[in-house]
This record gives C-alpha cells, sequence and structure tokens, in this order.
C-alpha cells in the first residue's frame, strides 16, 4: 500500500513493509547510532529490546526516493501493538513526518483487530513526548523492561 502526503510543499509517500526493508535498516541504523550517543551506558539495556529482525508491519515514509522516516508495530499483548522503532531523518524534523508514520501505524494496528498502541521514549526525548501527547497518547506506569527505569516515560492510546 502506498499513500502520499503533501506536508508545506513536500510530498511524503509511505510504503506498509516489513523490516527486511534496506530503507527501513538503513533509518534503523541512523536510530541506533543516535540513541547510543543519548543512552551512553545505558543503552545496550535498551538496545536489546530494540531488534528488528522479525518485525512484520514497519512504515517507511519518503520524500522522493529519500527514505526520511519510519515507524513499526509489534505484538505487545492481546489486542495491543507496541509502537516501536520511530525515527526521521534529523534534517527532516519539525514537518510532521513523524505524525503521518505514527497515524499510519495507529491504522494498520486497528485493522489487525488491535485496540491500543503502548510505547515507550525516554524522558529526556522531550519532540517524542510531546509529538506522542498531541497524538493523543496517555502516560500510564511504565510497563514490562521499563518498570523499574526512573528515565522511561511509557504511553498508551486506546484506538
Amino acid at each position: 500500500m502506498v499513500i502520499i502526503y503533501l506536508l508545506l510543499n513536500i510530498m511524503i509517500t509511505t510504503i506498509h513493509t516489513t523490516s527486511q526493508n534496506p530503507d527501513f535498516l538503513t533509518l534503523v541504523a541512523a536510530l541506533d547510532s543516535e540513541l547510543a550517543i543519548r543512552n551512553g551506558d545505558a543503552n545496550d539495556f535498551f538496545a536489546q529490546f530494540n531488534k528488528v529482525d522479525h518485525i512484520q508491519h514497519v512504515i517507511v515514509a519518503y520524500e522522493g526516493s529519500l527514505a526520511v522516516g519510519c515507524g513499526a508495530i509489534k505484538a505487545f499483548e492481546e489486542n495491543a501493538m507496541e509502537v516501536k522503532r520511530m525515527y526521521v531523518l534529523p534534517e527532516k524534523r519539525g514537518l510532521g513526518i513523524a505524525a503521518i508514520v505514527l497515524n499510519e501505524l495507529e491504522i494498520w494496528a486497528k485493522a489487525l483487530g488491535c485496540q491500543r498502541c503502548v510505547l515507550e521514549t525516554g524522558d529526556d526525548m522531550l519532540s517524542a513526548v510531546r509529538l506522542y501527547q498531541k497524538e493523543g497518547y496517555q502516560r500510564i506506569p511504565n510497563y514490562g523492561q521499563y518498570a523499574d527505569v526512573a528515565n522511561s516515560v511509557c504511553f498508551e492510546k486506546w484506538l
């Protein structure tokens, strides 16, 4: 499925794919590099939960032929998906690309029969926190592996 958006005179196209998509893998490598710097010594802890080997639900956003953003969902619990690997190239941030990717992921999750999405981000990722709040996500107690992580914040949205 290909969907086209027009943002500030920039045409953004999204595709549904899997984690085997080469553009997704390139964007995730950039995300991992950025997170390694942000997370410092804690990076190994977080990296273990961000493997993409078997993710079957990925959105990649393009400006022309350039992959500019991505995100994924994976099964979390019955009727719920976890949003993972959200990323937009630094020079393309602030244009609304992340909101498009997130919206597409939510539509896909709903089409798969899910009733909610959950996610985790860092408390220092202020633009990500603002995005999730703007898009209707509510803060929840940290779940699963993030339960005792002081610098993690978790969110959910009922679809």
